[in-house]
């Protein structure tokens, strides 16, 4: 029977690559559809607000292993071509992360001291200066913690695009072990994968929330 070597270990290093582009995919475009939520959800716009609030609820409601599936197969059902599996994962994830991302972001900058807000407002700004010179800065400050943490979850959660044909990390210990039968050896090998990946992130993010003083007004 053949034993885990050198060729499995490359395996699992080329899978752990796509792991870290899929959720760098997942999280650049969930950061831009989500920034575009949170800033939807403080909206003057009663419409606008309510559009927001729908789909935060509908894709936090939404189990990411269905997303996947709806992208992937759903579009093929309504009779447009099949997405490649990294498209499709990469849609599902961002779609994913955006609502959480947006929900994230739009406590931060809810929680941003309403003195604040009414300073700029005294100072005549427009409600784009009062966002971009006096909210937005503080919001950062308050959002890297949970931000960065939530990275953590999409590298995690990339496990789920396997169902849709992507091999990433934990799909790639999956066919090693289909192959040579050596479980233990194999997913120890594979969480080692993912705490060198995540780890790192957890690290940064305190850091960056010591540097930034996250906790102090």
């Amino acid at each position: 029977m053949a034993t885990f070597g050198p060729q499995h270990l490359w395996f699992l290093l080329t899978a752990a690559g796509w792991t870290l582009a899929l959720s760098a995919i997942a999280f650049l475009g969930g950061g831009l559809l989500g920034f575009a939520v949170a800033l939807a959800r403080i909206s003057d716009s009663r419409a606008l607000r309510g559009l927001a609030t729908a789909y935060v609820q509908v894709v936090q409601g939404t189990p990411l292993l269905i997303l996947l599936f709806m992208i992937y197969f759903g579009l093929a059902i309504a009779g447009f071509d099949q997405l490649p599996a990294l498209i499709a994962a990469g849609a599902g994830l961002t779609v994913y992360a955006s609502g959480f991302l947006g929900e994230i972001w739009r406590g931060c900058i809810e929680s941003v001291p309403k003195t604040q807000w009414e300073a700029a407002e005294c100072l005549a700004l427009s409600r784009w200066q009062r966002m971009t010179r006096v909210i937005l800065p503080q919001a950062m400050r308050l959002a890297t913690a949970p931000t960065v943490g939530f990275l953590v979850q999409i590298v995690k959660n990339t496990s789920l695009a396997s169902v849709v044909g992507f091999v990433e990390l934990s799909q790639a210990g999956k066919l090693i072990n289909n192959s040579i039968f050596q479980p233990f050896i194999i997913f120890v090998t594979v969480a080692g994968f993912y705490f060198v990946i995540c780890y790192p992130l957890s690290a940064w993010s305190r850091g960056l929330e010591r540097r930034l003083n996250v906790g102090r007004r």
